[in-house]
C-alpha cells in the first residue's frame, strides 16, 4: 500500500539519516552521487573536496535533485524522499559552523562545505502486508 507525504512528514524523515544521493548532469549524462548530509531548516548542508566534481560544479548555483530513502525488510516498510533545488557554496562566514554539521564517511579531506537549497520536496512510504500462510 503506497502513501504519498505531505511536505512536513517528508522534512521529517530527513532527520532519521544522514545518506542520500545527489543528483545532476554533467559533461552531457546524469550523475549521481552518495553524500552525508545534515539538516539546517529547510536546507541541506553536504561537504565535498574542493577539488572533486561537486566542487568544481558548485562555483555557480547547480540545479540538482536529492533522494533519501529506507527500507525496513523486517517490518515490511518503505520511504522515500526526493527534493529538487540548488546547490551552492556555503559563504565563508558560515563555512567553519556548517562544515562541522556534517560528518562525510569517505574522510576529512572533504572540506568544501555546500547548501542544498530545497525548491520541492516530496515524499511516498510503503507498507507491505505480511505473508500469510494456510492454517
Amino acid at each position: 500500500m503506497i502513501r504519498v507525504l505531505d511536505e512536513q512528514q517528508s522534512y521529517e524523515l530527513l532527520t532519521t539519516t544522514t545518506i542520500g544521493r545527489v543528483g545532476f548532469v554533467h559533461e552531457g549524462r546524469v550523475q549521481i552521487l552518495p553524500v552525508n548530509f545534515a539538516v539546517s531548516g529547510h536546507d541541506l548542508l553536504l561537504r565535498t573536496t574542493p577539488d572533486g566534481v561537486l566542487g568544481a560544479l558548485s562555483s555557480e548555483p547547480l540545479e540538482v535533485a536529492f533522494e533519501v530513502d529506507y527500507h525496513d525488510p523486517l517490518g515490511s516498510t518503505a520511504w522515500s524522499v526526493l527534493m529538487h533545488g540548488s546547490l551552492t557554496r556555503v559563504p565563508d562566514d558560515d563555512a567553519a559552523g556548517d562544515a562541522a554539521r556534517v560528518h562525510p564517511w569517505a574522510g576529512d579531506d572533504r572540506s568544501l562545505p555546500l547548501s542544498l537549497h530545497i525548491d520541492t520536496i516530496t515524499g511516498r512510504s510503503v507498507k507491505r502486508d505480511q505473508f500469510r500462510g494456510k492454517d
